[in-house]
């Protein structure tokens, strides 16, 4: 708090002088909020501070990288490679019961199959049958306590049976812990798949990313500043381009190229770009009209200068939103490519061609497609997230 400084002046030298000891720190409890000057931000500090304010935004940017570490890091400490494959353990759950026969655990598949387990849900070996009686419609195995039966006479219904003919009931459920979310119909790992179809997703959206931020941004940039005929020409060619649909070219790529990531990497590439260019143009056509274009063309400034250092930054933040919505989309299309058959090649693995494989057992064994086509919805869900946050971040109508 201050003093009153009239009586407190002195003259020193034809001067005056303030006695220091009129001001005091402010103490605590005498402090206003209101009255205290907000810290100033620039405008990118803003975006910061809003966009980390939105729940949903940082949501999507932590399941981003925890995917991006997953589909990096995830693959090094697997015990499995994404070709292994072992038919001994083809199509086995993430969960499954347990029978207890004596010391030994058994868990009974679906097939008609018989697997020696630990009580922690380690897979051991699968057992060799010892007698099948087709008439009864059994099959017997030999255990270290002494044979049991497996009876599948009755529909959709397995029975397992000690050699009294006594049913065994199922001691617990347990995960499995040799492969975590299971495997496929040629018993490779469902877990390190998934995580290489991480990586094919991660690379897409890079992809896409690049394509729309030099193809996209340049062209729409150029088309919009000059205008006239050079934007009439530049703009149809984006109509003719859009108007072919993204399966034909990668279809006819694949003729010269055969099918692969490389055919959907080209075909993006090629296409994908349009959206963007619009979007650019559209901004570009606003901007180019204000003061600050007007001034650097006074002072000699290059047309390609303007459009770089001036205009495409005013423009950075629908450039960003919309590369942001456009990444999801180019996960989608190439899930779906795989998916017909069109994107990646076996043995690499995909998201898509996860799906793809899992439709020949969807009804028993439904979480081979499940996995897989949660990773792609959880993923585009993030980025919508992102792009969503981006979106009101960016838009200087809400700044405070």
């Amino acid at each position: 708090m201050m003093r009153d400084p009239i009586n407190h002046v002195t003259s020193v030298n034809q001067g005056t002088a303030i006695d220091p000891s009129l001001w005091n720190k402010l103490r605590d409890e005498d402090k206003d909020e209101a009255s205290v000057a907000s810290v100033s931000l620039t405008y990118w500090q803003d975006v910061s501070r809003r966009f980390r304010k939105n729940k949903a935004a940082m949501l999507g940017a932590i399941i981003i990288v925890l995917l991006i570490l997953f589909a990096l890091i995830g693959p090094l400490l697997s015990k499995h490679s994404y070709e292994e494959q072992n038919l001994s353990f083809a199509n086995m759950p993430p969960r499954f019961d347990l029978y207890q026969v004596g010391d030994q655990y058994l868990y009974l598949h679906k097939n008609i199959k018989l697997y020696e387990t630990t009580a922690d849900g380690t897979l051991l070996e699968l057992m060799s049958k010892n007698k099948e009686d087709m008439v009864k419609k059994q099959l017997v195995y030999t255990t270290i306590s002494g044979d049991v039966i497996v009876d599948y006479s009755k529909k959709n219904t397995l029975i397992l049976k000690d050699a009294k003919g006594n049913t065994l009931e199922t001691v617990k459920n347990v995960s499995n812990q040799t492969y975590l979310l299971g495997t496929d119909h040629l018993g490779r790992d469902l877990l390190t798949r998934i995580m290489y179809g991480a990586r094919i997703s991660l690379l897409v959206a890079v992809i896409a990313a690049l394509v729309n931020l030099v193809i996209g941004m340049m062209y729409g940039g150029i088309a919009g500043y000059f205008g006239g005929k050079v934007d009439n020409i530049m703009m149809r060619i984006v109509d003719v381009v859009s108007i072919i649909p993204l399966t034909l070219y990668v279809i006819l790529i694949m003729v010269v190229l055969n099918s692969g990531l490389l055919s959907i990497i080209i075909a993006l590439g090629s296409v994908y770009w349009v959206d963007m260019a619009r979007i650019v143009r559209g901004q570009m056509l606003s901007l180019k009209e204000e003061e600050f274009v007007y001034a650097a063309k006074t002072i000699g400034t290059k047309p390609l200068q303007i459009i770089t250092r001036h205009l495409l930054p005013n423009a950075m933040g629908s450039i960003i939103v919309t590369m942001t919505m456009l990444i999801p989309s180019a996960i989608f299309i190439e899930a779906f490519m795989s998916f017909i058959g069109l994107g990646v090649t076996a043995p690499m693995a995909s998201w898509g061609t996860l799906c793809n494989e899992a439709l020949e057992s969807i009804r028993s064994f439904s979480y081979q497609l499940f996995f897989p086509a949660i990773a792609i919805c959880i993923t585009m869900i993030a980025f919508n997230f992102i792009g969503d946050g981006l979106r009101d971040a960016l838009d200087p109508r809400l700044r405070k």
